[in-house]
């Protein structure tokens, strides 16, 4: 058909001359199907080719990517028929199954359908490239399939013998055999499956893998641009030895299942070519069905250092820059957990790495190591806390000090009294904003005098998803909707909103990668003032907006405004000013 529908695009001068030569080039070159190629080039669109196909044939087309199936009408067809004869069945009415097909002219295939299911074949035209998405939506990414392949090998050997994974729900968990769990964990099939689950999430650029036990069901879950996605749930008589090799490769004790458990995995692997080192922060949880499991990636690739590129606006940028070279005081980094907090005391510190300057942290854990920084773990069992650190700290002639959380009134005080005799102290708190940091340090019973002389800015933060660029289009948005969340009517009228539409690039989500919206507030004259007479945070606030702070919400407006972000995820993060 190749030849064909080149000829037919021609004939419709959807396409040039030119245009089909070198399409016909790059399939001598690199082979594939023309249609796909003539699309690969930009020279058409998938819509473009179903419409002159529908034409041709006198055949309806269809839009798979907005099209539910029924699974059970994919049991229909086996996986290898549909790849084989690019093809995806769509729904049974009677004696009649409809198929989606990007050539309903192959009679064989027609053919072999029909004997294969005994009903009568309807096809309906698709595009290529959307019959391979569904493919792969409805029978399983190769990625699915080779976790099918893991499966079908434990089940074979279970059968074999003992079923060395099928321990009962109501045996004590102390009388359970460590010897037998290690061995279990120890299979080949079992390793396989764990590596499987780590490396996907790498190739994924998760930041997070949930391993989920419940009472019917086992499930594993990943964070990608801080949602989490279920990508697989194992059988259930796998729990025990999964977790017990994910114990194992985190050095923890496989027979403690009662208490929780913090690990390390490090693993060297390969991707896209190249070596990487990729540490797993394991966590373990003992729940009424069983131990979950939760595994922090942390990628220093992943790590963005620059300060330029994590989406602060740049009268932001400068405020915020400018007060971190300041030789003493304390700045502030706030918001709740996964907001990106670390990322920016890290960068902040990448900036003020000197031969010169004698950087100290203490954090609780460390998460990445940096070259030329002092870094200390915490451990409160042995007594090193943070406030026990800080004072050490000050002992061991530091510049610039960073505490990781400020929790206590103990370690609140501490920071503030090194950062009023001659340091720079950075710290992170959870507050929601801004002006709600002085509150609760006030509340922690620190003394106003004390805040409002030590604190020189605080940054309150929140990370939104990016706008997948591949499939990235306009948006229809009614111009109320927009003045609602914050935008002036003039604004309105002339702004252009975006979304994703979903594709490959993006796991059909609309969203790739994500950035921060800051909220930068410089402690004035002003506010000291109203510091000290104990201004509500609402006052803070207006003050401060005053002096020309972006609010976290208006951080949003502007990242929608340059088509970086959606609406949704503004107002996720953000509340009205």
């Amino acid at each position: 058909m190749s030849t064909k529908i080149g000829d037919l695009l021609l004939k419709e001068k959807l396409i040039s001359s030119d245009q089909l030569n070198q399409s016909l080039e790059h399939q001598k070159k690199f082979g594939g199907k023309l249609g796909s190629i003539l699309v690969e080039l930009n020279f058409i669109t998938e819509d473009d080719i179903t419409s002159v196909l529908s034409r041709q044939y006198g055949v309806p087309a269809i839009n798979l990517d907005y099209f539910e199936v029924d699974p059970d009408v994919v049991k229909l067809i086996p996986l290898e028929t549909a790849q084989k004869y690019q093809v995806l069945p769509l729904s049974r009415v009677g004696s009649t199954l409809t198929i989606a097909t990007t050539d309903p002219s192959n009679v064989f295939a027609m053919d072999d359908i029909k004997f294969m299911t005994g009903f009568n074949i309807e096809p309906v035209i698709a595009s290529e490239g959307a019959i391979v998405r569904a493919i792969e939506k409805y029978y399983g990414t190769p990625h699915s399939m080779e976790l099918k392949k893991v499966y079908d090998e434990l089940s074979i050997e279970q059968k074999k013998g003992k079923d060395e994974f099928d321990l009962e729900l109501e045996e004590e968990e102390e009388e359970m055999d460590v010897d037998e769990l290690q061995r279990s964990s120890e299979e080949a099939p079992i390793i396989r499956l764990v590596n499987l689950i780590l490396l996907d999430a790498i190739k994924r650029d998760s930041s997070d893998i949930h391993i989920e036990p419940y009472e019917k069901e086992f499930r594993v879950r990943y964070r990608v641009d801080g949602i989490l996605y279920n990508v697989m749930t194992p059988p259930l008589k796998l729990k025990d030895a999964l977790t017990s090799r994910v114990k194992i490769m985190a050095k923890l004790d496989i027979a403690e299942k009662r208490l929780p458990q913090d690990g390390r995995i490090k693993i060297t692997t390969s991707v896209e070519g190249k070596k990487k080192e990729i540490d797993f922060r394991v966590s373990t949880l003992p729940t009424i069905f069983g131990e979950k499991i939760v595994l922090r990636i942390l990628d220093r690739a992943n790590l963005m250092l620059d300060l330029t590129k994590l989406g602060m606006e740049p009268s932001s940028l400068t405020r915020f820059e400018d007060v971190i070279r300041k030789p003493y005081g304390m700045v502030l980094v706030t918001g709740p957990t996964g907001s990106g907090k670390t990322n920016t005391l890290y960068s902040s510190l990448s900036q003020l790495n000197k031969p010169d300057t004698n950087i100290m942290t203490a954090e609780d854990p460390v998460e990445f190591n940096l070259f030329g920084i002092n870094q200390v773990q915490i451990h409160e069992t042995v007594g090193l806390t943070f406030a026990a650190s800080l004072r050490s700290f000050l002992r061991q002639d530091p510049n610039i000090i960073l505490v990781g959380e400020i929790r206590d009134f103990e370690t609140a005080e501490i920071a503030i009294k090194a950062a009023l005799t001659g340091h720079l102290v950075l710290s992170t708190l959870h507050t929601n904003d801004a002006p709600s940091t002085i509150n609760r340090l006030l509340n922690m019973g620190i003394e106003p005098f004390l805040v409002a002389n030590s604190l020189l800015l605080i940054c309150a933060q929140r990370l939104v998803r990016r706008i997948c660029k591949n499939c990235k289009t306009e948006d229809k948005v009614p111009k109320k909707t927009l003045v609602d969340i914050g935008f002036s009517p003039e604004e309105a009228k002339e702004l252009v909103i975006y979304k994703g539409t979903g594709c490959d690039t993006c796991s059909n989500t609309g969203y790739k990668g994500r950035m921060g919206l800051f909220e930068i507030m410089p402690i004035s004259d002003e506010i000291q003032e109203l510091i000290l007479i104990g201004a509500s945070a609402r006052e803070l606030r207006r003050k401060a907006i005053e002096e020309g702070m972006i609010s976290l919400r208006q951080s949003g407006l502007i990242k929608i405004r340059d088509g970086v972000t959606t609406i949704e995820e503004v107002l996720r993060e953000t509340v009205k000013d």
